[in-house]
């Protein structure tokens, strides 16, 4: 039998981090925190409630007001942010580690996770210290000009597939442009969530600045949304929850960047790489655990190769290695949550009679000894899917695939824009005037092009439709975060129509 790993020095309890300080709720409350594996409670969380969001609320916003970081100049706060960066790399080891152990996600994929954070904190160092404004002059005239202000107290509220490096997208451009924060990561995997207080602390952030608030979306998440010194709400996670944030947001008018679900098509053409095509398709919805906003869940195959690519697609699928989390041979490892392996599992039913199951359809075989009751999923692919069927509608964030034929280039963008959500696509194809045609006529917020989801941290990341809204990345990340004040000097003599002089000399006044 081989032992379920364990990091060394887990904690048993996880706390809020308000003010510089670790805190419990201020009420006493607390939830489990599940371990996938053996969907065994492994430690328990502070669950945070109204009172506790508007200590850290006060906490940022006093940080903000009275503490140094918005007023430090942008190489000041840069030197901050590497050595942020740097701090998280060294945590590689047991942040992957705690990474995999809190999200089931295979220890091969966590390792990159710490990088990937740091190098976001890097990026936008470089941003805020290069960034400039427009003026504009009219000479002898007038002359205008952007003065950048961070907006104040962020609020930030995250998901739970790959948690820490999702953090750093937010904290770091937040952070960076000026702003205090709070950060309510999700309730399933808050493990490392719990590793930026000491980091933070490390590097050299002024107290105050970052406050952590752990919880339920309902009560933490909520409170968070609706408070009134929170002017902006940056969230990503699923759709309903995206609209009702909006909702909550409408009363005190917040702003919003919202990344929300995703079921993106992967659009095979018959000139395609085929190999590269059906590397990249299995990579990119059976990665992460099939657990990712971008996943291409929906293929679409030119109908000329249709048959032979189900085929292969299927065969390998079914070599997938499934597995203990930890082990380095492992591709896909436990989904997060018994409500989410219960969620994906009944979309494996409705499949059943959607499609033809050509792999998968259950659990696995041959699981290791000890994790018979984790929430193990074997890689699921169903052909011949209808356009209509659930499968193919409705985002199921786990190991499972629809695969569907088509003829025509208008048939193929007909299909691949008929579903409510817009956030990702990919197309495959070697006929270049093709691929940039339809790259630019499918309703998606990105596309990749013979490639799969390779991101440049300048380029603008969002969806259309019910997949989001705003984008975040690069300068539009930092325009987000920020108020652009346009100041207005007049060079020349002042031209000012002289309202009421004329009535004033009729009454006699002076």
């Amino acid at each position: 039998m081989t032992k379920h790993f364990v990091p060394d020095n887990l904690p048993s309890h996880l706390q809020h981090y308000i003010g510089g300080k670790f805190v419990d709720s201020l009420g006493g409350e607390t939830f489990e925190v599940l371990d996938p594996v053996t969907n065994t409670a492994y430690a328990t969380a502070a669950a945070g409630q109204k009172a506790d969001v508007d200590a850290a609320v006060a906490a940022a916003r006093d940080a903000f007001v009275n503490g140094p970081w918005p007023r430090m100049k942008p190489r000041e706060r840069a030197k901050v942010l590497y050595a942020i960066a740097d701090a998280v790399v060294a945590q590689e080891d047991r942040l992957a580690e705690m990474e995999t152990f809190d999200t089931g996600l295979p220890i091969t994929q966590a390792r990159g996770q710490a990088q990937r954070a740091a190098e976001n904190f890097r990026f936008f160092a470089d941003l805020i210290v290069a960034q400039h404004d427009t003026a504009l002059k009219v000479p002898g005239s007038q002359l205008n000009y952007v003065n950048r202000k961070p907006i104040g107290v962020a609020g930030l509220i995250t998901p739970w597939n790959t948690p820490f490096m999702l953090e750093s997208w937010k904290l770091a451009p937040s952070i960076a442009s000026g702003c205090t924060v709070v950060l309510k990561p999700a309730e399933f995997t808050p493990l490392s969530a719990s590793l930026w207080a000491e980091i933070f602390e490390q590097a050299g952030l002024p107290e105050g600045v970052f406050n952590l608030v752990n919880g339920m979306g309902e009560d933490a998440g909520d409170a968070l949304v609706k408070h009134p010194d929170v002017p902006l709400i940056s969230f990503t996670g699923e759709s309903s929850t995206g609209q009702l944030i909006f909702r909550n947001c409408a009363e005190n008018l917040k702003g919003m960047s919202m990344e929300l679900g995703g079921k993106s098509p992967a659009i095979v053409f018959a000139d395609a790489d085929l190999d590269a095509a059906i590397d990249s398709t299995l990579f990119g919805v059976f990665s992460l655990n099939g657990e990712r906003c971008t996943a291409g869940s929906r293929i679409l195959v030119q109908r000329d190769i249709y048959d032979t690519f189900v085929e292969r697609y299927a065969a390998r699928a079914k070599t997938i290695v499934v597995g203990d989390p930890h082990d380095p041979k492992t591709q896909v490892g436990a989904l997060v949550h018994p409500e989410h392996y219960d969620k994906v599992m009944s979309y494996v039913e409705i499949g059943k009679s959607e499609g033809r199951l050509v792999a998968g359809g259950g659990r696995p075989e041959n699981l290791p000894e000890g994790q018979e009751k984790g929430s193990y999923v074997a890689p699921t692919v169903f052909a011949d899917v209808a356009p209509d069927a659930r499968i193919f509608q409705e985002e199921i964030f786990g190991p499972v695939v629809g695969i569907t034929p088509f003829d025509t280039d208008e048939e193929a963008l007909a299909l691949a824009n008929n579903t409510k959500y817009g956030l990702a696509a990919y197309v495959w194809t070697n006929d270049l005037k093709r691929a940039h045609n339809f790259a630019q006529s499918v309703e998606a917020g990105m596309v990749w092009l013979n490639s799969h989801n390779v991101r440049d941290l300048r380029s603008p990341f969002g969806g259309v439709k019910a997949s989001g809204l705003g984008h975040e990345g690069g300068y539009r990340s930092i325009d987000f975060y920020t108020d652009q004040q346009a100041v207005h000097i007049t060079l020349g003599d002042v031209h000012t129509p002289k309202f009421g002089v004329e009535s004033s000399r009729e009454t006699g006044d002076a």
